[in-house]
Formats: structure tokens, sequence, C-alpha cells
């Protein structure tokens, strides 16, 4: 078909299945706890205000993905309002994140899998983690369009039972449930508990990262952008509210989706949602997977990195790209310690926010890419909304982004003493 044949092989459902894929992750089968813990009795107003709170920087992404059709998001936002060096900053320090959590997700899930079906042991366990990444790059190295319908397929089977969870708990009469008081909780702990509502919603900046292989993406990533976001909201909600309703000691649960299927549903339903842990894990290897080769190659693209890595064949695919991106991960498996692998995310994440509201601003300022006042009015909230939530990191995380920096600079260096 043409469309492949140009490399515009996703589509907006598959645009909006990214963006969800990306916020609905493992996150959100422990947040609810983690939540009550940290503000009793107001998990589901924090979900619901964080929501809001994110809405401005959801739109600067929406607006900005929506008037660059080519890959790269954040990249080629900071490229156009600030130049290359910036840009290579807030790419590098995502595709290193990118990477590092796609294989802490893929050891996760191997080691919660692998012993059900007689892989004991943790030399075991690395080499179907190893075999995992393997196939997931495989997959997306037959093309763009194969790696959509996946990611939309493991989308739509992970929303299943956390769907069934949310409809058993509104189908559930109000008396039979025991419901719990908001308790009066200093400011700190709401900004807490906020700040893990935050993270679990991450995920909708990945959408404008495939613009340049969106179908019509002046409207898909816009759309996808905000509807994600609003679909996790609604979904997060209804969980947190289930959640609360089922357990009277929520914060001491280690498995809270879970333990509340099987309040509300029985085992059946506890069953189908703990499967939908390894389901969600799955979903987000793979979408990582597919979708962190475009920060690669939009890098090498905006600056000139060299050796062909900016390169994107007839079907949608960053072959060497891609490699580079598999050829790490598996790197990466071998090492193993998930907590340090995911000691990158956060900060990469709010760095994406930071850069993405300043280049909206700037150029908006400036009257480019016919951005104007209003959108300059926009990048306000958004910038601080996503100062204020860096200032949250933690030291170590601030150590590790800045290690992985230095480890980039001096990559950058050397591809442009190679090619200069």
């Amino acid at each position: 078909m043409r469309e492949e044949r140009d490399g515009r092989a996703v589509g907006p459902v598959h645009l909006l299945a990214l963006g969800i894929n990306g916020i609905v992750g493992v996150g959100i089968f422990f947040a609810p706890a983690d939540i009550a813990a940290r503000a009793p009795g107001a998990g589901t107003v924090i979900f619901a205000v964080t929501a809001l709170l994110l809405v401005p920087v959801a739109l600067a992404f929406a607006v900005l993905g929506g008037r660059f059709d080519e890959d790269g998001g954040p990249v080629v936002f900071a490229r156009e309002a600030f130049g290359a060096l910036p840009a290579f900053v807030v790419g590098w320090i995502a595709y290193a994140s990118a990477i590092a959590s796609t294989a802490a997700v893929t050891v996760g899930l191997t080691a919660a899998v692998a012993p059900m079906v007689g892989v004991a042991g943790a030399a075991g366990q690395r080499v179907a983690a190893t075999l995992l990444a393997a196939v997931l790059a495989l997959i997306c190295a037959a093309g763009l369009r194969p790696s959509a319908r996946t990611w939309t397929g493991l989308t739509a089977l992970k929303l299943v039972p956390l769907v069934a969870l949310a409809l058993v708990y509104l189908a559930v009469p109000a008396p039979v449930l025991m419901g719990g008081a908001a308790v009066a909780a200093s400011r700190a702990s709401w900004q807490s508990a906020a700040l893990v509502a935050t993270f679990a919603y991450q995920g909708f900046e990945i959408v404008p990262v495939l613009a340049g292989r969106a179908q019509r993406p002046s409207m898909s990533v816009p759309l996808a952008t905000l509807g994600s976001l609003a679909a996790a909201a609604v979904l997060y909600v209804a969980l947190q509210a289930a959640c609360a309703a089922a357990l009277p000691d929520l914060a001491a649960s280690r498995a809270p989706l879970v333990d509340s299927a099987l309040v509300l549903g029985g085992p059946s339903l506890a069953a189908l949602v703990g499967a939908g842990t390894s389901l969600s894990a799955l979903g987000i290897a793979f979408g990582m997977m597919a979708a962190t080769p475009f920060y690669l190659s939009a890098l090498a693209r905006v600056d000139r990195l060299g050796i062909g890595l900016d390169a994107v064949d007839a079907r949608g695919v960053a072959r060497r790209a891609l490699f580079v991106t598999w050829a790490l991960v598996t790197l990466l498996i071998q090492a193993g310690g998930r907590g340090e692998l995911f000691a990158l995310s956060s900060i990469a994440v709010l760095s994406q926010y930071v850069v993405t509201a300043a280049a909206l601003l700037a150029l908006a300022l400036r009257g480019r890419r016919g951005l104007g006042r209003r959108h300059a009015a926009l990048a306000v909230p958004a910038g601080a909304v996503s100062l204020a939530l860096v200032a949250g990191a933690s030291p170590r995380e601030a150590m590790v982004a800045a290690t992985a920096l230095a480890g980039g600079l001096v990559l950058r260096w050397l591809a442009h003493r190679r090619s200069g």
C-alpha cells in the first residue's frame, strides 16, 4: 500500500493506542496503595486533580506535535527553538532512559513469568529476557505497520482486566462497599501523593515522537496525545475508587488491584487482573522497543551523528537505530539490576516536559510555525507545572542523568570529529 511505502503506517487509532500503552503500564497496579499511604482517603481526588494539572503539559505536546511533520517530538521541538545542542541533550537523556526502562521491564516481566513455565534461576531468566528482547526487535524490524497492529492489540488486551475491575466496582451496590473517609494530611503529603500520580500518567509524550510516521499528523497527534491522557485519567480515577472502596487498609496492600478484584469479583476476576500485570509489562516493553529507535534516528538527523542512524526504510523502520537499540537493551539485560535501570526514567520524562514548554513559549513569541500569543500563554502553566515536578526529582536521579548526559556528550564529540 502507498501509505506503507511512504512510511505512514501509524493511523489515528494506532497512535492513540501508543499513548495509552505508554501511560497505562505496570505502575498503576501498585500506585493506589502508594497514594493511599501518603494521603489516605484522597486518592481519587489526587488522580483527578493531577490529570487536570497535566493538561497544559499535554496541550504543549499536542500543539507542537501537530505542527512538526517529522519524528522526534521534543528533539525537533528543541532544535527549532534552541538549536542542535539542546536538542541533543533532551533527546539523549530520553533515549538513554528509554533503553534502560525497556531492559528493566523486560527483565521484570521474565522474572515474574519464567518460573511459571519452568525457567528457574537468574541465569535462565536472563536468557529468557534476552530472547524476549530479540523477538520484540524482530517484530519491529518486520515493518511499522505490523508493529502498530501489535502494540494496538496488546493495549486492548491489557485494558480488558482493568476496565473489567472498574465496571464490576461500578456495578456493586454502594452499601456493600466499605469505602474510606479522607484523612487530614499535610500539604507535603498531598504533594508527595500527586507526584506518584504524575509518574503513573507519564507516557503521552511518546506520541509526537512518531509524528513523521503518522497519517494526518496535524490532527492525529494532538488527538492521540490529549485522548490518551483523558482515557487514562478516567480509568485511574475509577480504579483508585474501586481500591479505596474494597480495601479498608489500602495502604498496606502489596497488590491493590488484584486484592480489590478478589473482594469485588472473586478469584476469577483477581486472576484476570493478575494476568493483566504481565500483559501491561509486555505492552510497555514492545511499545518502547518500537518507538525508542526514533529518538536515536531523530538525534542522528538533527545533530549529524552519521553512520546512517537517521535512515528510515520504506516500511517505516529505522533499521540501524533499531539494531543499536536492541543491542544496548540486550547489554543492559545482562547487567541486571531493575532498580538502577529505572533511575533515569522520571527525570528524562520531566526534562521533555520542561523543554517542550520552553520551546512552545520561544516559538510562539517569535511567531514561528503558526504560533501566537495564546500559545505563549499556554506555555506558561505548562512550564510552571513541569518545573514544579522537576523540583521533586531526587539527587540520585539527577546524578544518574548527569552521568548519562556526560557519556552522551562524549559520543557526540567523537561522532562530530569522525564526520568533520
